[in-house]
């Protein structure tokens, strides 16, 4: 299982998950879009790369979200293909090629408004990663 969706009474909800954190950062990304856009009616027209550092792997999975909202809200970009890099060293650092296009209004199932903090959280498991993340709709 890549992601599940949590029921929340007033916004999104998902747990990720990833046998390693390239895994886990591109499950989140298509978790993200399952959420919002109909990704099937996407015409796939470009490729757009984004890239994020983070001191810990909550806050660059934190700070990779906020990007593909940007993009969501900015260029009206959504992807139905995620390729991910994610490397650790001191601080860590996320690099994605997101293959999609431009949605529709009526390809979007709801509007996302923030990537939270409430309860988000990325955990070691002994099956790899696992995170728990709410978007404010």
């Amino acid at each position: 299982m890549k992601y599940r969706f949590i029921d929340h009474p007033a916004d999104i909800a998902f747990e990720v998950y990833g046998s390693d954190l390239r895994e886990l950062f591109e499950n989140a990304a298509l978790a993200f879009y399952d959420a919002f856009v109909d990704t099937s009616k996407l015409k796939m027209e470009r490729e757009v790369k984004v890239e994020c550092e983070g001191e810990d792997v909550e806050i660059a999975l934190y700070r990779w979200l906020n990007e593909l909202l940007y993009l969501f809200d900015t260029e009206f970009f959504a992807a139905r293909n995620v390729r991910a890099e994610v490397e650790e060293g001191k601080e860590i650092k996320a690099t994605g090629t997101f293959e999609g296009g431009k949605f529709s209004a009526e390809m979007v199932k709801v509007e996302p408004k923030a990537i939270t903090l409430h309860k988000f959280r990325v955990e070691k498991t002994d099956k790899g990663y696992e995170a728990f993340i709410v978007v404010d709709i």
